[in-house]
């Protein structure tokens, strides 16, 4: 089975696009056949490409998101994903009334856990930002991402299948 993992904001074009992007990106670059989405969960901006700063700020930093389009958390994410990253607390706050009972807990987490365990750090929303708060964003998902690969490298076998 491969690894399944869904990064998760409020609408899909400002973070978890960029953290989409990045971790495909190191997944690939660790030779790891991992399946990487994003998804917001408001629907508001289904089917809209990333945030200008976002896909520049990615681009700048050898990640095309260009094709990327917003799509909503649905109920049935929990079933296709592996682990799930909420880039906040107010995203799990929302992921948890969208799943209801189908809510797992063990398979989601804020994004920056992966750093800082236990501290309930987020990583900011950049929506009404400037082009800087882009810029800091993707530092501490790439941070993050890198993280990600060393902790679930470990458990992929030798065709980069999850085990």
């Amino acid at each position: 089975m491969l690894m399944k993992i869904l990064m998760v904001c409020l609408g899909n074009i400002c973070r978890s696009p960029l953290a989409e992007g990045i971790l495909k990106q190191k997944a690939a670059d660790a030779g790891l056949r991992w399946h990487i989405e994003s998804a917001g969960t408001i629907g508001f901006h289904t089917g809209i490409a990333p945030h200008h700063f976002s896909k520049k700020v990615a681009l700048l930093n050898g990640i095309n998101i260009d094709n990327k389009r917003s799509r909503e958390f649905i109920t049935a994410d929990f079933n296709r994903f592996d682990r799930i990253y909420a880039m906040s607390a107010d995203v799990i706050d929302e992921i948890k009334k969208i799943a209801g009972k189908n809510f797992i807990e063990k398979k989601v987490s804020l994004m920056m856990d992966e750093l800082f365990p236990g501290q309930n750090i987020e990583v900011p929303d950049p929506w009404y930002g400037t082009e800087p708060d882009f810029h800091n964003v993707y530092k501490l998902i790439d941070s993050a991402c890198k993280k990600i690969i060393e902790k679930y490298a470990a458990g992929i076998n030798q065709h980069g299948a999850f085990q």
